[in-house]
């Protein structure tokens, strides 16, 4: 059972999130030669002020 996990700054709708987990569960079952239903895709939304890339957090004044 492929587990995806997925974190993305938070924001997005639902709508976005369903179609990204369409195609992601679909690239899977083409890939890894497994059912969709074996597929798990779990969204963690996480605040910019969560996120640092290279020492800056992702809400620092660019």
């Amino acid at each position: 059972m492929p587990l995806i996990h997925v974190s993305l700054f938070e924001g997005r709708t639902i709508e976005q999130k369903r179609e990204f987990a369409v195609a992601v569960t679909a690239d899977a079952v083409r890939t890894l030669k497994c059912t969709a239903e074996s597929v798990d895709v779990i969204f963690e939304d996480v605040k910019k002020s969560d996120w640092a890339t290279g020492g800056k957090l992702a809400s620092d004044p660019k």
